[in-house]
């Protein structure tokens, strides 16, 4: 039975109610989550800056010992450059800044001179590029201060966060949402099971709960290879019997109404591939907080999709919990 879906003459004022709660929460602790990243991430700018003698011994060999420092070196131009920029500028292959970006890692199947060579064009274009405003001593023979190097480590981590402002807000109210989620369980004698405990979701025992745990869906019916989703809460109903298996709810938040209806087929292609596994019965719902429009509601809606407002938490025990 549908708990919020089939009932659109609510979702106005759920809408109403639910802008408001993110609004307040972001007032309120996006700036705090956004600070502790940001010291975080001068951290590592600093160290960056340290293995390279304050970039002034800028060599490819830094890159492959320190694959995941590229996204540092590129905020440390002027101006700062995007992956494709650096792409084109230095003339590498896309594949090996991709890795090197993304996984932190260096290619597999580029190797020796080839990558010194790749790594070489990457730290020329760095080094060329180098914001001499905040680097002041790289044209000078002068040793840097440590103020010095602190004040360009702080400014190198504001571009590196202010790049990435959006993820950093998300996953700071990720985990709150997840949070939320726990702590309701909990009161209703829920026993959330330990981050390191493998675990397949159908074999999850009554009165369970698994943050992130992986679902492997097939990916054709013919070559039967399967691939994992990960799914942000998984619960197994106290009442639940052998052969049963548990809710899954993926936990949403967003602050502006565009970006939701740009992401909102991820939803429907995750419904559909647990559905072409498992059949229809398996069930997925959202938990959401945010600038979700009618737009996006109507669509989740029609691809079968139920929903929980953050705000309304208690809907959760509509759901057998």
């Amino acid at each position: 039975m549908a708990v919020n879906c089939d009932k659109p003459d609510r979702w106005k004022v759920d809408i109403a109610q639910s802008v408001d709660m993110y609004n307040t929460w972001f007032v309120n602790f996006a700036p705090q989550a956004f600070r502790e990243t940001r010291v975080k991430v001068t951290q590592v700018v600093a160290s960056t800056l340290q293995a390279t003698n304050n970039l002034k011994n800028l060599q490819p060999e830094i890159l492959r010992q320190n694959p995941s420092i590229l996204p540092t070196l590129r905020m440390c131009t002027c101006p700062p450059i995007a992956r494709d920029r650096l792409i084109g500028l230095a003339g590498v292959a896309k594949s090996v800044v991709e890795r090197m970006e993304v996984e932190g890692k260096l290619p597999v199947r580029l190797t020796g001179d080839r990558l010194d060579e790749q790594l070489r064009k990457i730290t020329n274009i760095v080094s060329r590029l180098a914001d001499r405003d905040i680097f002041t001593w790289l044209d000078t023979e002068q040793k840097p201060t440590e103020s010095e190097i602190y004040r360009a480590a702080t400014i190198v981590a504001d571009r590196l966060c202010g790049s990435s402002a959006d993820p950093i807000v998300r996953n700071a109210q990720e985990a709150r949402q997840l949070r939320e989620i726990a702590a309701w369980l909990n009161r209703r004698g829920y026993r959330l099971l330990p981050a390191d405990r493998r675990v397949r979701f159908d074999e999850m025992l009554p009165g369970t709960y698994s943050f992130r745990l992986n679902i492997p869906v097939n990916l054709s019916s013919e070559d039967g290879k399967t691939v994992n989703i990960p799914v942000d809460a998984v619960i197994m109903r106290n009442t639940a019997r052998r052969g049963d298996r548990p809710l899954l709810v993926e936990a949403k938040s967003a602050g502006d109404f565009t970006n939701v209806n740009k992401r909102r087929k991820e939803e429907a292609r995750k419904i559909q591939q647990l559905q072409a596994t498992y059949g229809n019965t398996i069930e997925f719902v959202l938990f959401l907080c945010g600038y979700f429009d009618s737009g996006y509601l109507g669509y989740e809606a029609a691809e079968g999709i139920d929903w929980v407002w953050e705000h309304r938490i208690d809907d959760l025990a509509e759901f057998g919990l």
